[in-house]
């Protein structure tokens, strides 16, 4: 059975912009076309409805910031080709898409020790390496020093590649990689509570 973006917004319970996001960014599979109308499979709208929140509880930290970002567009910056996430993208381009500037705390995000990326609240991509970082002239932080530990191909599987070699930054992808963490922020960084007690 066939969905338009409509009725799959639907399932999940969002806005059909929030869902269009995840088509934008090339993260569904099994997806055709009637006319200008994008169907998705019954079972893979099912499979994002059912995945389990992201294991905050785990990590040592008892708040993390959240990079909230949209589907990949041309960047304005001369440094870097993309702004935001596209599964479609390559490890390189997506670090440089996702590594900065950004209105934030840098203090605080450097203390979480990981910077999951969410794509209408799915964790679609893992930042580490945020010990250091530069201010710009507007007021914006980048974390040039960022590794990219890995990211999302697939959400309905979920299928992850891991993209670090230090096993502390495969582990956290592993565990956040695919997860649901909503969170509410005015701007692309948000701050979450892990409820951890350390």
């Amino acid at each position: 059975m066939l969905l338009t973006t409509g009725q799959a917004a639907d399932e999940l319970g969002c806005a059909i912009t929030t869902f269009r996001r995840l088509v934008h960014a090339s993260l569904l599979p099994g997806l055709s076309r009637r006319g200008v109308r994008v169907m998705i499979p019954l079972d893979t709208v099912q499979a994002l409805a059912t995945r389990r929140r992201a294991p905050l509880e785990q990590l040592d930290a008892t708040e993390i910031a959240v990079l909230r970002v949209d589907a990949a567009r041309p960047a304005p910056e001369p440094d870097r080709p993309w702004i935001g996430f596209a599964a479609t993208l390559t490890p390189d381009d997506l670090l440089k898409a996702l590594r900065g500037s950004w209105r934030c705390d840098p203090v605080s995000v450097a203390a979480g020790g990981v910077l999951p990326v969410t794509l209408s609240g799915y964790v679609v991509a893992v930042l580490t390496g945020l010990q250091a970082w530069e201010k710009n002239s507007t007021g914006r932080h980048t974390f040039s020093r960022a590794r990219l530990a890995g990211y999302v191909t697939d959400l309905a599987t979920p299928r992850i590649t891991l993209t670090s070699r230090t096993d502390g930054d495969q582990h956290l992808a592993e565990s956040l990689l695919g997860t649901r963490l909503p969170s509410d922020s005015g701007g692309a960084i948000a701050y979450v509570t892990t409820h951890t007690t350390g």
